[in-house]
């Protein structure tokens, strides 16, 4: 995925807070709406966007889906960012 499509996810205030909530751990989408009060098809919607942007992994357990942070790709975004500050020895 490109660079775009994560910091448009990252941009998202509510795709913030689903990520925040993920910092905990898997969670289901039902987990997610309850958390934050959101409808079913508003939480869909935002799962979508993170999962495009590959910010989101997603597992399968018997009859529910579980979401769960991508780690290694906000590392990535980190170390992106960070590198934009270039040398601030001078």
């Amino acid at each position: 995925m490109s660079l775009q499509s994560k910091l448009d996810a990252l941009s998202n205030p509510i795709s913030r807070e689903i990520m925040t909530l993920l910092k905990e751990g898997k969670l289901s989408a039902g987990d997610i709406a309850r958390a934050l009060e959101m409808t079913p098809a508003a939480t869909s919607y935002h799962l979508k966007k993170l999962k495009e942007a590959d910010l989101l992994y997603e597992s399968r357990h018997k009859n529910f889906i579980y979401y769960e942070l991508n780690l290694s790709i906000l590392d990535e975004l980190v170390v992106w960012i960070t590198s934009l500050k270039g040398d601030q020895s001078e």
